[in-house]
């Protein structure tokens, strides 16, 4: 496709950490993001995402520093997103009242891929091929007001362009993430809803779709969006990493655990779906199936926080499967 096109492209994977329920509160943290090559730059945004889901959403200061206030104590997986890169989980840090209320967390910007790493044919339809000019300056002012985080603006530019050009369902798409951002779910979903009416073939959408789902808790209709995400874009593993975790808060086991193992199949391999594996497998009480995903895990990821949380479930339950080889009376239970 011929011009500037920039998908904004936000996704919820959540993951159970052991968070403690606590009516202890931290009055302020301070998380900073340490990129390898670099500053943050491209209004990089900081998700904290704990046992029942996400904590809140920050933007970072030029430090690369992103505050959260009135935060539970407990566990929590650190998302981090920006409009140069895919969002990405890099580990978990455990916040307690007794301790430092600041924290560093290493990441490394990962190579930046045209369209995110969404391939073209995913978002690329006839009509999006025959954009205005006038429409598409439009589209690339709103994302130039994205990059400054003036999210109003940037939505006034999008329905010019819209109003422009009214097949424009990428711009259609844009709008959902930021009505995400400024939580209004329902003008979120219709603007999904009709970038879906105007491009049935848009994966990136119904993989939006799917998340919005998981935020909302609908998993079925997560699962429903998600598939067809992955029927129409076989070669991303993000809509089938994102229906393992559907299909595990479902409970539907043997299915997270095909899921997880067909994602991890595909050339962009993630190790985070040996851990979704990993918790299924508990679940069903195949104690030695979990311990070979969560060595697989382990494999693929030896260092950083992720690993560190794996290494302790996976010393958990392998100090139940021996005391259920001791104990054969005993029932199994997932850690």
């Amino acid at each position: 496709m011929k011009g500037r096109m920039f998908v904004l492209f936000l996704l919820l994977v959540g993951f159970a950490v052991a968070q403690r329920e606590t009516d202890n509160i931290i009055k302020r943290v301070r998380v900073r993001i340490a990129f390898e090559n670099g500053g943050c730059g491209d209004s990089t945004e900081v998700t904290l995402i704990g046992h029942s889901g996400p904590l809140t959403e920050r933007a970072t200061n030029d430090q690369c520093e992103a505050e959260f206030y009135n935060v539970p104590e407990g566990t929590y997986h650190v998302h981090v997103s920006s409009q140069s890169t895919p969002s990405a989980d890099l580990g978990t840090i455990a916040m307690t009242s007794s301790a430092s209320a600041e924290f560093e967390v290493q990441a490394k910007r990962p190579p930046q891929q045209d369209h995110f790493g969404v391939p073209a044919s995913a978002f690329v339809s006839a009509s999006d091929l025959g954009v205005p000019s006038r429409a598409r300056k439009e589209f690339d002012r709103a994302n130039e007001l994205i990059a400054k985080q003036e999210l109003a603006q940037a939505i006034q530019r999008l329905n010019k362009a819209i109003s422009i050009y009214p097949s424009y369902a990428v711009a259609y798409n844009n709008l959902a993430v930021l009505y995400a951002r400024l939580g209004e779910s329902t003008r979120e979903r219709e603007a999904l809803q009709k970038a879906i009416s105007l491009n049935d073939h848009f994966a990136l959408a119904y993989v939006n779709l799917g998340r919005m789902n998981i935020a909302a808790g609908d998993f079925p209709a997560a699962e429903t969006a998600l598939v067809k995400a992955f029927a129409l874009d076989p070669s991303d593993p993000m809509a089938l990493i994102l229906l393992s975790w559907a299909e595990f808060n479902q409970r539907h086991f043997d299915e997270t655990i095909a899921t997880s193992r067909r994602a991890h199949a595909l050339e962009k391999p993630h190790a985070f779906v040996h851990r979704v594996a990993a918790r299924a497998f508990e679940q069903l009480q195949q104690g030695a199936n979990a311990i070979a995903e969560l060595e697989a895990f382990l494999q693929e990821e030896p260092t950083g926080p992720r690993a560190d949380a794996a290494r302790k479930e996976l010393k958990t339950v392998k100090t139940i499967v021996q005391q259920l080889t001791a104990n054969p009376g005993l029932t199994e239970r997932a850690p």
